[in-house]
């Protein structure tokens, strides 16, 4: 039985995923096999040593201590793609409002007052014209699955869309519209684009990404949407540019003190996954990846080990995370040859500092060579499955 303890309330259809037969899935466990969560911050939590994987159910992960749980030995989880739809979604309704005054023109709506209203609103809309979004130029900076979805639904509303995104896989480009112009300088992209969307992480390398010097590359009255990272963007200097015109509107759905009380920066209350079907998604991902890990080994999705899967067909199986040094497949393999136990198959793979094998083993392996092989120098876990 396996005891999968819940940080934040997820949704009922993970205990579909993992069935009530072999796990048990509660907010009170002092010893848990697993942890899953969406937004509860571990970085001041205390992990029981029983812990072997965290899931977060949506794909950032920083309200975990990635580091300290590699050093532990835990493997976490995020589920990119879950609920890119949802973000989707959102995004093409911020850059309607980017394009239309929707928001002013509703708030100057309820505060009308009188029995003329329909009067009243046909002399006072002039004040709210706004541009279609069909036939404009969209820079969406990064093409992971949202932003993929995002590029592909513009080029379906007629818009002319631009891509940018070093990173982009083969698999990824095949998946993107073939409408959609791939740039290679994100300059670039800034300085044509009438309205630009950000889908990229959160590294040294893409904070500030739009600040003064880039805005000024931009064009005259450009929307910007921001659905990703608050710190893509240096937020005082996106103010001083809606200020002076040079930024049309800013659409955000990272909300700070300093956005708000301005009429053409709209601020969204971080919804971009809070639907029930993203929420449902993003937990049957998670569960879902963590019975493979449990039980098999497997590890997809991870954040901090290197992934690794392959069927079952033997009698036991051991998964060793390892220092990514030298000799270290050599020192796994010499203790199964010691206990004289074939290798039917072994995968390896690495992620930076860390390695993962999975070895496939003809017979089970005794207890005494398991307590040497987690003794071993550079062998930070070792679980065995029979």
């Amino acid at each position: 039985m396996y005891d999968i303890l819940k940080l934040n309330e997820i949704s009922p259809k993970v205990t579909g995923v993992l069935g009530t037969d072999d796990y048990r899935v509660s907010a009170e466990c002092e010893m848990p096999d697993a942890i899953i969560l969406r937004s509860f911050n571990m970085h001041d939590y205390k992990v029981a040593p029983s812990v072997k994987a965290v899931a977060r159910a949506g794909a950032g992960v920083n309200n975990i201590p990635i580091d300290k749980m590699t050093e532990n030995g835990i493997c976490v989880f995020n589920t990119p793609g879950a609920n890119a739809n949802a973000v989707k979604e959102l995004v093409i309704c911020c850059l309607i409002m980017g394009g239309r005054k929707l928001v002013q023109g509703i708030n100057w709506v309820q505060s009308l007052k009188g029995d003329d209203v329909d009067k009243q609103v046909e002399k006072g809309k002039k004040a709210f014209i706004g541009c279609e979004i069909e036939g404009k130029t969209l820079g969406v900076v990064g093409l992971g699955a949202i932003g993929r979805l995002v590029a592909n639904a513009a080029v379906e509303l007629g818009m002319h869309v631009l891509g940018y995104d070093p990173y982009l896989s083969v698999d990824g480009a095949l998946l993107l519209d073939k409408h959609i112009e791939h740039i290679t300088d994100v300059t670039e992209l800034f300085a044509k684009s009438d309205f630009i969307t950000l889908h990229v992480p959160a590294t040294p390398q893409t904070k500030n990404m739009v600040n003064a010097e880039s805005i000024d590359s931009m064009k005259n009255g450009v929307v910007i949407v921001n659905c990703a990272r608050g710190e893509l963007v240096n937020n005082a200097d996106v103010v001083e540019a809606v200020k002076s015109g040079k930024v049309g509107r800013y659409v955000t759905d990272l909300p700070k003190a300093e956005l708000l009380g301005y009429d053409n920066i709209i601020t969204l209350p971080h919804l971009g996954a809070s639907t029930p079907e993203a929420e449902d998604n993003c937990a049957v991902m998670a569960a879902k990846q963590l019975k493979d890990y449990l039980e098999n080994g497997n590890v997809v999705n991870s954040v901090n080990f290197p992934s690794a899967k392959a069927p079952r067909n033997t009698p036991c199986r051991i998964a060793i995370l390892h220092r990514n040094v030298a000799n270290m497949i050599a020192t796994a393999t010499s203790f199964v040859a010691e206990a004289g136990i074939n290798i039917n198959n072994l995968v390896s793979a690495s992620r930076g500092e860390v390695g993962y094998m999975l070895l496939d083993i003809d017979a089970k392996i005794d207890e005494g060579t398991v307590a040497r092989m987690r003794a071993q120098d550079g062998f930070i876990s070792v679980r065995v499955f029979d």
